[in-house]
């Protein structure tokens, strides 16, 4: 599975810059020194870092969840041509995802990121229009919020924490990396929108 592929590569490159810091330095997003040197390959590398050991799970066990999914789908639809349609989806989500805080921090030489975080919510956002119904889990609440449900809470309290937090967490790529997601789904898959609709309602 390509998931798999994803998970094992993201997670073999967080460790090994877990005490590697020329690879962490290299690899990191930093928008002041991308616009200096034109290292634009950093919109991608820095995916394939993370803060610590719950970092890199917490997203590549997401990623697992509803990677399956998405992947599963597109290779029903497109057959040969499924499994490179997801890669796409993941890959193109890391810089449309950290388009917005590349231009607000090109001035800010304190400003860094990492992790899949972008990526994540664009495949959980493409999971949500072909599965609406499925329930997700959010701790600590104890029980299954239906996905369509799910859906524009996460973009609202991405939006309004990406305005008024101080955490260090890239609430902004989770934002636009979840509307990506359902964008590039709306285009790659014939019917989603009425599928949709008819799942809800």
């Amino acid at each position: 599975m390509v998931t798999i592929a994803i998970i094992i590569i993201t997670a073999l490159i967080s460790i090994i810059a877990f005490s590697n810091e020329e690879v962490f330095r290299k690899f990191i997003f930093a928008p002041q020194y991308m616009s200096k040197t034109n290292e634009w390959q950093r919109f991608f590398t820095y995916g394939l870092l993370h803060g610590d050991w719950m970092h890199l799970i917490f997203n590549m066990y997401s990623f697992y969840l509803f990677g399956g999914i998405v992947e599963k789908m597109f290779n029903n639809i497109y057959e040969n041509s499924g499994n490179l349609l997801f890669i796409l989806l993941y890959l193109s989500a890391l810089p449309v995802s950290s388009l917005v805080d590349y231009f607000q921090n090109r001035n800010n030489s304190r400003y860094m990121a990492v992790g899949a975080s972008g990526a994540v919510s664009a495949v959980i956002f493409s999971s949500i229009l072909i599965y609406p119904q499925m329930g997700i889990g959010i701790f600590p609440i104890p029980f299954h919020i239906p996905a369509y449900i799910f859906g524009p809470l996460f973009l609202g309290f991405s939006a309004y924490m990406a305005k008024n937090s101080n955490d260090n967490i890239g609430h902004s790529a989770h934002f636009y990396g979840a509307l990506y997601g359902l964008i590039y789904t709306i285009i790659t898959i014939p019917g989603i929108i009425p599928h949709f609709i008819n799942e809800v309602f």
